[in-house]
């Protein structure tokens, strides 16, 4: 017998994969269940659990809440305390991350110009598009003609951007500034 938390993870995994929800012929096999009619019984828990919904063509769809993960408590990073046991709770990457989604895109970094701001080669910049950017705020711009990620400043009332690393210098614009976005967050796998 398959449990309901192995349902979910396999549903999990079979969107990961295939980047569609199964049918309910695949969901029987995949569950192990002979009969559709309880593989709709199943869909309908999940539909009142949140995990899918239905699109008004009737077609099934993932929610936000499938492919989030769970939130198991907190670890100090200092000296060991006694584990606590926590409600598992869920938390979607993206709601915790991006809080204008529609205006908001990856990059990838390259070049170790931000490193001592902690924005190192390979990670993922979040970036939420605004021509308003605040001091000291990292920036997607574009300078002479060159994209750059660096912090926007003011010295003596010219914008400036700023490098987080000692061997770049300060970018003064030549001829055009143009800010795309701020920095909202960074993303960074561990291999």
């Amino acid at each position: 017998m398959v449990t309901p938390e192995k349902r979910l993870e396999s549903l999990q995994l079979f969107y990961k994969y295939h980047h569609r929800l199964p049918t309910y012929r695949e969901a029987a096999k995949l569950w192990r269940i002979a009969s559709t009619n309880a593989v709709s019984k199943i869909v309908h828990k999940l539909i009142d659990q949140g995990y899918i919904t239905k699109a008004p063509y009737g077609k099934l769809v993932p929610t936000r809440q499938l492919n989030a993960l769970s939130l198991r408590g907190r670890v100090p990073a200092g000296f060991p305390l006694p584990n606590e046991e926590d409600v598992p709770d869920i938390l979607s990457l993206d709601d915790y991350l991006i809080d204008k989604p529609q205006a908001s895109f990856l990059l990838t970094v390259t070049g170790d110009s931000m490193k001592d701001a902690g924005v190192l080669p390979g990670d993922m910049a979040i970036i939420e598009r605004t021509g308003n950017p605040r001091e000291s705020d990292i920036v997607l711009a574009r300078v002479d003609g060159e994209w750059t990620l660096k912090r926007w400043s003011r010295i003596n009332g010219t914008v400036v951007l700023v490098p987080a690393n000692a061997a770049y210098s300060i970018i003064e614009p030549k001829e055009e500034l143009t800010v795309y976005g701020v920095v909202r967050g960074i993303v960074r796998k561990y291999q």
